[in-house]
């Protein structure tokens, strides 16, 4: 299979095409190469055959075209976003260009392509998508694929518009599509402005670690490489036009988790632990949702797909993985925004 993939240099698009090429797939990496986009991603797969880049925006519509046209995907797995929270609340206006009026481009483009081809069959437009359009939810409960949308910053807002397209596209046009929404991601090659390269690059400078409101905020967080393993499966064997919920069954607070992390430090670092002593608590960001957690029953029950590392084994890989590949994380640490606090409103 011929599988387009936007955003394949970013952090979980890097992931599904290292994947993607692992098993025999040809992949066209498709990325305009922003602030969090990074093309050693996938330095192991870029000589491969049948790996090709196009530096391209999905904002342009008529780039779209030509890529459409020049490689004539058997696949969409639309992954292109801008995706940070604290940046949506800084800066609003570029998620809603990326992630709405971006979506819409890639579309029609696909839409185009795939009935100019005579409507293949077989082909997909993989949206994916996260657990934030749903809102936050109490102590209890988890989202389902029928929870109502109730977003609640910029970013989520825009992701959320994004599903409601692809969805209309679908019903509208008959376009094939999957939609999935996943639960926090983790892992290698994770860029450092999200909250656990921040952890670990920090505790390994010696920097407070900071650590929002009381720490007591519940993610589900989900290993990269399950992440990546789960979308393809969808895209190859889910049902045209339903919606699947990727989680990782791994709830935790948000402390605990700084807290997991430092403790792998203090073992493999252990002349600078406790790394503990870092952590320094700082002000809520605004519209903070307390808590996510995901019921993956349906992509279980349907695709017999279930979350392989625990957030423990997770965590220690992660550590180990930036321990190891400094000379990937430090020129990054230049690039704008990384190391300031963002999104204070």
């Amino acid at each position: 299979m011929k599988i387009l993939v936007t955003g394949g240099a970013g952090f979980i698009g890097s992931a599904v095409v290292r994947r993607a090429m692992g098993d025999g797939h040809q992949v066209v990496n498709l990325d305009a190469l922003t602030y969090a986009a990074n093309l050693e991603n996938v330095a192991d797969v870029a000589k491969l055959p049948g790996y090709a880049f196009e530096h391209a925006d999905i904002r342009d519509r008529a780039a779209l075209d030509r890529v459409f046209a020049r490689h004539r995907p058997d696949a969409v797995m639309h992954l292109a976003a801008e995706s940070h929270v604290d940046r949506s609340i800084d800066g609003p206006g570029a998620f809603i260009e990326t992630n709405v009026n971006g979506t819409y481009n890639m579309l029609e483009a696909a839409r185009t392509y795939w009935t100019g081809a005579g409507r293949p069959e077989g082909f997909r437009f993989h949206h994916i998508s996260t657990d934030e359009v749903f809102g936050s939810l109490g102590e209890t409960g988890k989202f389902t694929e029928d929870t109502p949308y109730d977003p609640r910053s910029p970013y989520s807002a825009s992701k959320a518009a994004s599903d409601h397209l692809v969805r209309a596209w679908h019903e509208t046009y008959g376009l094939p599509v999957i939609l999935t929404n996943c639960s926090n991601n983790y892992g290698p090659f994770h860029f450092p402005e999200k909250l656990v390269p921040v952890v670990i690059l920090r505790a390994l400078a010696g920097q407070p670690i900071p650590v929002y409101g009381d720490g007591g905020n519940v993610r589900d967080w989900l290993y990269v490489e399950d992440h990546a393993d789960a979308l393809l499966l969808c895209l190859q064997r889910g049902r045209v036009g339903r919606s699947y919920n990727i989680g990782g069954e791994n709830e935790a607070r948000n402390i605990d988790l700084v807290r997991t992390i430092c403790a792998h430090l203090d073992a493999l670092r252990p002349e600078d632990a406790p790394h503990e002593r870092l952590i320094t608590f700082v002000t809520d960001r605004p519209g903070h949702d307390r808590r996510y957690a995901i019921d993956p029953a349906r992509i279980r029950t349907e695709l017999g797909w279930r979350p392989s590392v625990t957030l423990e084994e997770g965590l220690r890989r992660t550590v180990e993985w930036y321990l190891a590949n400094e000379d990937w994380w430090r020129p990054l640490l230049g690039r704008e925004g990384v190391g300031k606090r963002l999104g204070q409103g």
